[in-house]
């Protein structure tokens, strides 16, 4: 069986020289990522490089995903937060584009790695962090303090909320991470059960049947978590600055 594994292994392809004893290079996972940034760049400058009062499909889908971002944010963070659309549609289209392109054979997940979706929830998490304190002052701390609390056991919520906050990066990273190893990790084995049993003649090509049919099941599949898991991160990152905007609520 193929080692389901090894499809996340990051590999230098351009040394870029030393930093003390650490080794920089250009990685398989930069280049993905700069596959994805460069598509998404290339989409929507081409769907809006002459628009149209009657669409095309590709202004249509820019359309589409810019309305959707919209829409997300209004409904969670109001119209005030609408301030924050260039960041949250980057991450949506990103995290998107890049769980598409993990879908491709022999293409790398970049979200399969912890350190990059600990990157992105971290840059919310700051985000958060800077603007609540620069538009609400001290006043960002009623966060923290639930309204209507009984006095005896606000000490007790307000430690609870605290860890909530700051746990947040980290479900906030492993979520995704999770989601897209797991997934990849079952495609691998259910799709080396297939060649495993052609090997065997006849009788292998009919057993293969049953891992065939799960392994495209399990692709399609795949393709909902990678769409699912970039809306998932998108409305948290909504929710996480509402919460920055509007503390005391």
């Amino acid at each position: 069986m193929a080692d389901p594994i090894h499809q996340f292994q990051i590999v230098d392809l351009v040394p870029l020289g030393k930093i003390g004893s650490s080794e920089i290079a250009f990685t398989n996972s930069a280049l993905f990522m700069a596959i994805a940034v460069g598509g998404i760049t290339a989409f929507l400058l081409g769907a809006t490089s002459s628009r149209r009062l009657v669409p095309n499909r590709m202004q249509s889908m820019a359309e589409l995903s810019y309305e959707f971002v919209a829409n997300t944010i209004r409904s969670t963070a109001g119209t005030e937060g609408m301030r924050f659309f260039p960041f949250v549609f980057s991450l949506f289209m990103f995290i998107l584009t890049v769980n598409l392109i993990g879908l491709i054979p022999y293409a790398f997940t970049v979200t399969t790695h912890i350190v990059i979706t600990a990157a992105l929830s971290l840059s919310v998490f700051i985000t958060v962090l800077v603007y609540g304190f620069w538009k609400n002052g001290l006043h960002f701390f009623n966060l923290f303090v639930p309204k209507g609390i009984p006095i005896f056991i606000l000490p007790l919520i307000v430690l609870i909320e605290v860890m909530s906050f700051l746990s947040r990066p980290i479900s906030h990273s492993v979520r995704l991470f999770a989601n897209m190893l797991a997934g990849h990790i079952t495609l691998k084995v259910f799709a080396s059960f297939v060649t495993m049993l052609t090997a065997y003649g006849v009788f292998g090509w009919a057993g293969a049947v049953l891992p065939l049919g799960l392994t495209i099941a399990l692709t399609a599949l795949e393709m909902l978590v990678a769409v699912l898991q970039a809306y998932v991160f998108a409305i948290l990152t909504c929710i996480y600055l509402n919460d920055a905007i509007h503390p005391g609520h």
